[in-house]
């Protein structure tokens, strides 16, 4: 009994650690849209920080994104024990969220032109030659605002995983939520060092002397690399933002009564276009996906500005 008992037990882990990896896996996709932005957002953060303290402010922004993950993980999991019911608002909660970031981005980049965008940027850049300017001061507020946002698209993905393990058993759910904190931050933070430290790589690389060939790659390569940062996080942001409108736009759809029906009908009917019916069929639930959070975006956006207008006014008159 006791070796039937054991293989049992062995069997019941395995079976877990099988559930646990196949959702880690789903919700890590489900949540790959927060990642994205998340990794852009936070390797903007350090702009304007020195360079040799860079990797000091990432890694004390990671250690509060791991506190921030402490306190997310055991609410969603008291969520999901006590108030199941919750997880879908959630989950719809943080689709229109994330619709309305992305939105947000779209309608800066449309509002403000690159004049405002290096205004701002030469502004900053003489606040930091200035001697009077608190540095100490500066870097704590860089810090406190990286992590308030972390909290945000912590929050985010935690809720869409959560979305993902809602029916499954407790410790499934413990272990999924626990590995995904960990794996995105890890992750996250593990690349943003890395991107905020390109450019010195590069620089590195292009200065190194000799004429040998080895040398000229090196330098060639380091060449490259600062020519490509820039782009790099540009490219992120743009992925990121795009990804945000799939993502959400997703959870809405899915979210919605009928709305995954009528997706799933149109892109049935675009299968039947000769010749491309084929990869419109694959392509379509995606693209209407993206411009339902697009769409999505826009409204809470509007409701948002609408709001806070009115906000304003009563405040003023009271």
């Amino acid at each position: 009994m006791a070796g039937a008992s054991l293989l049992t037990l062995i069997d019941d882990i395995a079976t877990i650690l099988d559930d646990v990896a196949l959702m880690t896996k789903v919700a890590g996709q489900k949540t790959a849209g927060v990642l994205g932005d998340d990794l852009a957002l936070n390797a903007q953060q350090v702009a304007g920080v020195r360079a040799d303290r860079e990797l000091p402010v990432v890694w004390a922004v990671a250690k509060g994104s791991f506190r921030n993950k402490l306190i997310l993980v055991p609410t969603a999991l008291l969520i999901s024990a006590f108030a199941p019911w919750a997880v879908t608002p959630l989950l719809m909660l943080g689709g229109a969220f994330l619709c309305y970031e992305g939105f947000e981005k779209l309608a800066h980049k449309l509002l403000h032109g690159k004049p405002e965008d290096a205004e701002h940027h030469e502004g900053l850049v003489v606040a930091l030659s200035n001697p009077a300017v608190d540095m100490v001061a500066f870097e704590k507020e860089k810090i406190q605002g990286a992590i308030r946002t972390d909290f945000i698209l912590s929050a985010e993905i935690i809720t869409i995983t959560l979305g993902t393990v809602a029916a499954a058993s407790f410790g499934v759910q413990l272990s999924v939520l626990a590995g995904i904190a960990v794996i995105m931050t890890a992750g996250v933070y593990g690349l943003v060092a890395g991107i905020v430290k390109l450019d010195d790589a590069g620089l590195y690389l292009s200065q190194q002397p000799g004429e040998g060939l080895l040398r000229r790659v090196q330098r060639a390569f380091g060449a490259m690399l600062l020519r490509a940062a820039p782009y790099l996080m540009k490219g992120l942001a743009v992925v990121g933002t795009a990804a945000m409108f799939l993502v959400g736009g997703g959870i809405l759809t899915h979210g919605m009564p009928g709305a995954h029906e009528v997706i799933h009908m149109l892109a049935h009917s675009a299968g039947g276009v000769p010749g491309i019916g084929g990869a419109l069929e694959v392509v379509a639930p995606v693209l209407l996906d993206g411009l339902a959070g697009i769409a999505a975006g826009a409204v809470v956006l509007a409701g948002v500005t609408l709001g806070g207008r009115l906000w304003r006014a009563v405040r003023k008159q009271g």
